[in-house]
């Protein structure tokens, strides 16, 4: 990938984003919690990713960073049913692990580690006897903020050869056994709405597509897991049943490939506009990295194709009014620039490089005139300005995304 240069005016925006963020005062507790220290989604935990990456880059004050973990870390550890990737240890500890070439926390690091493997292990026996029992699964279980496989994506960054890593892969593989001989739907389909209960609007339940909360993040994880150390059989098996699904529901259209964030029985699919939660820019990455661990090249190009589809449809990216990275531009800019920097043809990686820097520009021009957004890491300033660095440098120097399922 060729690094993009920002303007001095995007640069200059950067900058007064992290200076605006530079104090954990700015962030105080919500009666629903999302904004409480530990929290990686709206809390100090998720904005300390922002000066921790910039530290470590060589951008940054190392000061500011270590205020920031003192401030995720200032109450008592969630260890407990509330535990998940993106609140308690597991948040803490994936935050300490992208701090680590700053130096120190080592026992506390160890620590949270050990309070997320014994966690992860809980999760993990309760999820095989779901399916010892043949139940269906649940999307707690499984997805990415809450379940086995958002603590998968920490664990298999942070010790890919542990044995916990290889059981997470273990348990993915068994995500598609068929728990029934006389279901319709695959083992995968969540018989709940989209908020993970049931619903009125979803009788019949449904499959999600999705990276947030649906089988694009499993994808992801396995080829992760295949490229970094667990190619087995059973694996590549699980991962090629998984895109053999979603190119069932794949569409092909002149706006480009797209895939909806989730299918019913009984309705006609809808493209979801281009956010990394629900749409095509994260559901794209995910097939670009089955792509890539199945040595499948025509996937690769197809997922690939659809994203510079999608940033050259301005139509499509009118649609993501917000900054954000789970709903916003943000997150279209950071899945963009991950697939620009792993993609193995040179055209289309300078292709997707050429696009991104129109993007970050639209992207630093609504955070400049709203300054004074709130501040988190997924809806907010924070997460917007780590998408913004990663396009001015053209990597990340933490591999903070990984929790989005983009590294």
């Amino acid at each position: 990938m060729t690094t993009p240069t920002l303007t001095t005016r995007s640069s200059d925006v950067l900058a007064t984003v992290c200076a605006r963020l530079a104090s954990p005062s700015i962030v105080g507790p919500s009666p629903d919690g999302r904004t409480r220290p530990q929290s990686l989604a709206g809390g100090a935990a998720g904005i300390a990713l922002l000066h921790i990456e910039r530290a470590v880059s060589g951008d940054g004050d190392e000061a500011t960073a270590h205020r920031w973990i003192c401030a995720a870390a200032s109450e008592p550890v969630s260890i407990g049913r509330n535990a998940d990737p993106f609140h308690g240890a597991p948040a803490l500890a994936f935050m300490l692990h992208t701090a680590r070439p700053l130096g120190g926390y080592r026992r506390a690091f160890a620590n949270l580690n050990d309070a997320t493997i014994a966690l992860t292990r809980q999760r993990l026996a309760a999820a095989h006897a779901r399916i010892d029992r043949r139940d269906p699964l649940t999307m707690y279980e499984f997805d990415l903020v809450h379940g086995v496989t958002g603590l998968g994506l920490y664990h298999l960054h942070a010790h890919p050869d542990h044995r916990v890593s290889h059981d997470l892969v273990g348990y993915l593989t068994r995500l598609t056994e068929p728990l029934s001989e006389h279901t319709v739907q695959p083992p995968w389909w969540l018989p709940s709405g989209l908020g993970g209960t049931p619903h009125l609007d979803f009788p019949h339940g449904h499959g999600n597509i999705g990276m947030a909360h649906g089988i694009s993040v499993v994808i992801a994880l396995l080829a992760y897991a295949i490229l970094h150390g667990h190619d087995t059989p059973a694996a590549r098996n699980a991962l090629a049943a998984l895109c053999d699904w979603t190119d069932h529901h794949r569409h092909d259209d002149p706006a480009g490939t797209w895939w909806p964030g989730y299918v019913t029985p009984d309705a006609t699919p809808r493209r979801h506009r281009p956010s990394w939660c629900y749409g095509t820019p994260g559901i794209a990455r995910a097939q670009q990295l089955a792509g890539l661990a199945l040595h499948d090249k025509a996937r690769q190009q197809q997922a690939e194709n659809a994203m510079l589809a999608v940033l050259g449809d301005t139509t499509q990216r009118d649609r993501l009014p917000e900054i954000g990275l789970c709903h916003g531009k943000a997150g279209l800019l950071q899945s963009a620039c991950r697939m620009a920097t792993t993609s193995t043809d040179p055209r289309r990686s300078a292709q997707l490089t050429a696009q991104l820097l129109g993007l970050a520009a639209e992207l630093a021009a609504q955070l400049a005139a709203d300054i004074h957004a709130d501040p988190e890491l997924m809806d907010g300033t924070a997460g917007a300005a780590l998408a913004l660095h990663t396009a001015a440098t053209g990597t990340s120097a933490t591999g903070w995304d990984a929790f989005l399922a983009l590294s």
